[in-house]
């Protein structure tokens, strides 16, 4: 049961219970209270209310309260589920995960916060990008020449990856927080009259050769691939770091690939899988078992899939148990039939497996 459902059903079980136990206190005073009945504005003959009792009040207090409480928490759900949807339309909802705000940072439906979020995540999702491209194109493509001519440091000295953060002479980094400083005061700077991303020294997607402004129907599907790109990236620029940081290395091995990359099962998009890292020390042998119990556990997979689909429209005919009269039609469908299937059979089947 969600949070909020729990917490609405609560404070009515509470506002019932508070009504309930102070029911007493609005039963109407004896005989010997009563008045003479009066006079409405329409002439009909009323008869005065009773005063409560003294413990009604703090009861009744109780009951309203709970019941404000109640309707408190209902008209904040509305609110919330209504500025949810304020920004379904908004570029990047897309397939599979649509509107994608899991920590709801965009209840409060705030335009403005929306747009500055949305502003910096079409940054650093191109920063991503180009900061993922810059962890691969390295490994196989150096500029000529020097990065620092006067200490002689020539671009191939220079390694990839997190390593290159303390070798980059000092000149070289105010190089380039002064290139980063003009771009975002200059040709990078966002305007209030265009889409976020949209900007005016670059033009949609961040680059120069769409340096007019942008059209947000025409270029709808590019922008919404643009963002959802920037995300992939982001994640993947952070992954990236992290085994760059772990492992001491930016190319294959930076992915625990080691020995076995010519092994059978080593494709794209993975590559050789490994991800707890058990052939990392090398050992063949090892290997070689393991890949042994793969492939059976695969096979007994796959047929343990056909399995659970074929009986569904097919059943052996006749009697698996003809002695205690159990046919193949009596035994059910999956895990309910491991209780069903006496012990001889079960003994027939651990012979054949054997």
């Amino acid at each position: 049961m969600p949070a909020s459902t729990s917490v609405s059903v609560t404070t009515a079980a509470a506002a019932a219970g508070a009504l309930w136990a102070c029911s007493g206190a609005f039963v109407t005073p004896g005989a010997g209270t009563s008045k003479s009945p009066s006079v409405g504005l329409r002439g009909a003959a009323q008869t005065e209310a009773p005063a409560p009792q003294a413990g009604a009040l703090p009861c009744l207090a109780a009951g309203a309260g709970a019941v404000l409480m109640l309707g408190a928490g209902s008209r904040r759900r509305t609110v919330t589920s209504t500025s949810s949807r304020a920004f379904e339309s908004e570029m990047g909802v897309t397939m599979p995960l649509k509107y994608w705000d899991p920590l709801g940072m965009s209840t409060d439906g705030d335009e403005e916060t929306f747009r500055r979020r949305r502003v910096a995540e079409i940054k650093n999702g191109r920063v991503a990008m180009w900061a993922c491209m810059g962890y691969i194109a390295p490994e196989y493509f150096r500029w000529p020449g020097y990065c620092s001519p006067s200490k002689g440091i020539a671009f191939e000295d220079l390694p990839n990856g997190v390593a290159a953060l303390g070798k980059m002479p000092a000149e070289g980094w105010a190089q380039i927080g002064i290139f980063i400083a003009f771009i975002e005061l200059f040709p990078g700077r966002q305007e209030q009259d265009r889409i976020p991303g949209d900007l005016p020294g670059f033009g949609k997607l961040g680059l120069p050769v769409f340096a007019r402004k942008c059209d947000t129907v025409g270029s709808r599907r590019g922008l919404d691939a643009e963002l959802n790109n920037g995300r992939l990236a982001m994640i993947a620029i952070t992954g990236m770091v992290t085994q760059n940081l772990y492992f001491g290395e930016t190319g294959p091995a930076m992915w625990g690939a080691g020995a076995f990359e010519g092994e059978l099962g080593v494709q794209a998009p993975v590559g050789f899988w490994d991800p707890l890292g058990l052939a990392a020390d090398g050992d063949a042998d090892t290997f070689r078992r393991r890949r042994g119990v793969e492939l059976k556990h695969g096979r007994i997979c796959m047929l343990a899939c056909v399995g659970y689909i074929i009986p569904e429209y097919v059943r052996w005919p006749g009697y698996l148990s003809p002695e205690q009269g159990i046919k193949f039609a009596d035994v059910p469908h999956g895990i309910a039939a491991v209780s069903k299937v006496p012990i001889e059979g079960w003994l027939q089947i651990g012979l054949f497996i054997g």
